[in-house]
């Protein structure tokens, strides 16, 4: 595998293909799909090895086109109004190795035009899990509020993702952390700019920033009785 040498050609690769989202163009575009797309995702991937094992040796990284970190650039168009064939990201999800899917703890890099971000928590957990964590967060209160709110999270991350409207049934409405009870996601993002994704220093980036969640990793692992 090639060294990392930033994601510039893939940026303008995303580019184009978001004015021609069609299997037309991107069948004649394969060889530049496989050069500028999958090599620097595949090149990435292995130099976050090392990174991902030291915030936690839970995490997988897995440099492989498919079945491993790199996530699939066609989209599923069965229930969707929006019938365009391909997305317009490179996505990469670095699962815990309990996890069976994407609704896991996980680390994630986002690689798209203008919208490049690096992220760390849960997705959509199923209604058990979601319960675990609201319960530790009551339970919890003080390490919660020190994972998202200490000051190198702060200064870089944000929490993000879907949230009720309402309080959850069964928690205090006027709890002192509701709005964080409310939540669907649990998930951290930090957004990266187009130059500092293009550069072959990017893996040492991703790297610093994701660190700084490994208390909101941990918490959540804690949460949901994954090991960390």
């Amino acid at each position: 595998m090639p060294d990392f040498q930033g994601f510039e050609k893939t940026l303008t690769f995303l580019q184009d293909l978001s004015f021609n989202n069609k299997r037309e163009w991107f069948q004649s575009q394969k060889p530049r799909y496989e050069s500028d797309f999958i090599t620097p995702a595949l090149s990435f991937i292995e130099s976050m090895t090392p990174h991902i094992h030291a915030i936690s040796p839970h995490f997988t990284a897995i440099a492989k086109k498919q079945g491993g970190s790199l996530m699939r650039i066609y989209r599923d168009t069965r229930f969707s109004k929006n019938r365009a064939p391909y997305k317009l990201n490179v996505g990469i999800h670095f699962r815990h190795d309990q996890g069976k899917d994407i609704h896991a703890p996980g680390l994630y890099v986002h690689i798209q035009p203008g919208n490049s971000f690096v992220g760390a928590g849960i997705w959509r957990p199923e209604p058990k899990t979601l319960r675990k964590i609201r319960d530790f967060i009551v339970d919890n209160p003080r390490s919660y509020k020190h994972a998202i709110q200490n000051k190198a999270f702060s200064e870089s991350f944000h929490m993000s993702g879907d949230s009720l409207i309402r309080p959850p049934r069964g928690f205090d409405p006027e709890h002192a952390l509701i709005e964080e009870l409310k939540r669907k996601d649990f998930i951290a993002i930090c957004h990266l700019s187009d130059a500092e994704v293009t550069k072959s220093s990017l893996p040492e980036l991703a790297y610093q920033k994701l660190k700084v969640t490994e208390p909101l990793i941990g918490y959540l692992c804690t949460a949901i009785e994954a090991n960390y």
